[in-house]
């Protein structure tokens, strides 16, 4: 499709911050995982009609970070094969790599970070209508400011400091700018934050420098917390966005549906979607089994950082009425850092479906 190349060039550059993983998961991967315990959640029965409908291949795409932990618990259903239709569900390590899928349709559902859904969104519509919307918000923030010390515990206690981070010219920059002017700071007058290129540095520096402040995503931010005792989660920004007012939330990961497959196979999206909800409550719910889920799909490489990560991770299952209300402030704060990073424009109506 023509929309393809350039979405690919603004992927990257786009994106939040969506933690580690490497290489691609195909299905399968998550079969061996957990067999000892209790099933999380249990096969739904089949009334009659259901047991005659043909089930739809649902074909997912997602990212090795926090946006997808959530969505563990379905794909360990999709292996079974005991999901209310079939998944095919792919991690990726980027979100380049799953743009060009999306818009060619080879992918029908994708979890994105929520700026880049916007994008998506925009570049691909035509006089015709949307081809591809916004359906889920999966994961809320995932930014903590971390401290290599006891003297921060407000983001107004960061007058004067300097603190160091990720995501320049991306929405780790934006969102810690504008919540350094809700506390009252004046990014680069108040407080000088230096941005390194990958979160290792930033990780590196907090525990070899006492006194050091940072921005880190997770898992990063709990992986460096396990293993430096001097170091602390000293502000978790998806708290503060909340006190400092915002009528929104803080928002990282949105699942996005080809308006196409919605329109050909509205209750294979309403069967995903309530499949989704479970797979979030039991994460929830049941951290320490999910966390051996979370490293079967090579989003984090220890179970014990992966189950502390998830109270922090803020994965959430927001739809219907909730969807808008959540994510269109938040993109509001990125449009007005810079139009570019949701698409040039704000989304209108069309970017929310409400799969009812």
């Amino acid at each position: 499709m023509r929309w393809s190349r350039g979405l690919v060039a603004v992927a990257s550059a786009l994106a939040l911050l969506v933690g580690c993983g490497t290489a691609p998961s195909s299905p399968g991967a998550l079969a061996s995982a957990t067999e000892a315990g209790p099933t999380p959640f249990a096969a739904p029965s089949a009334t009659p009609s259901e047991q005659v409908a043909e089930r739809v291949t649902v074909r997912v795409a997602a990212l090795s970070g926090p946006t997808t932990i959530g969505l563990v618990g379905l794909m360990r259903e999709a292996d079974a094969g005991t999901g209310r239709q079939d998944y095919e569900v792919t991690t990726y390590g980027t979100p380049d790599e799953v743009v060009p899928l999306l818009v060619k349709g080879e992918v029908d559902v994708a979890l994105l970070p929520a700026n880049l859904a916007a994008v998506v969104h925009q570049q691909t519509r035509t006089d015709d209508g949307p081809a591809v919307q916004a359906v889920a918000v999966n994961t809320l923030g995932v930014l903590s400011v971390l401290e290599h010390g006891t003297a921060v515990a407000s983001l107004s206690d960061l007058r004067g400091r300097t603190v160091y981070s990720t995501g320049k010219g991306a929405s780790p920059q934006y969102v810690l700018e504008h919540l350094l002017r809700q506390s009252g700071l004046t990014p680069g007058t108040d407080v000088t934050v230096e941005y390194r290129s990958e979160a290792t540095e930033v990780a590196a520096l907090l525990a070899a420098t006492p006194g050091a402040v940072g921005v880190l995503p997770q898992p990063y931010a709990t992986g460096v917390v396990a293993g430096h005792a001097d170091v602390r989660v000293a502000i978790d920004l998806t708290q503060a966005w909340t006190d400092l007012g915002n009528t929104s939330r803080l928002v990282t990961g949105v699942t996005v549906v080809r308006t196409a497959f919605a329109a050909e196979h509205p209750q294979a999206l309403a069967d995903f979607l309530a499949d989704d909800e479970e797979s979030v409550a039991f994460v929830n719910d049941s951290p320490a089994q999910a966390a051996e889920l979370v490293v079967a799909a090579g989003i984090v490489q220890a179970a014990p950082v992966a189950q502390a990560a998830i109270p922090a991770c803020h994965v959430v299952h927001l739809t219907g009425d909730e969807l808008r209300p959540a994510l269109e402030g938040y993109l509001s704060v990125l449009h007005a850092a810079q139009p570019k990073s949701v698409g040039g424009a704000m989304p209108g109506d069309d970017f929310y479906l409400d799969v009812g």
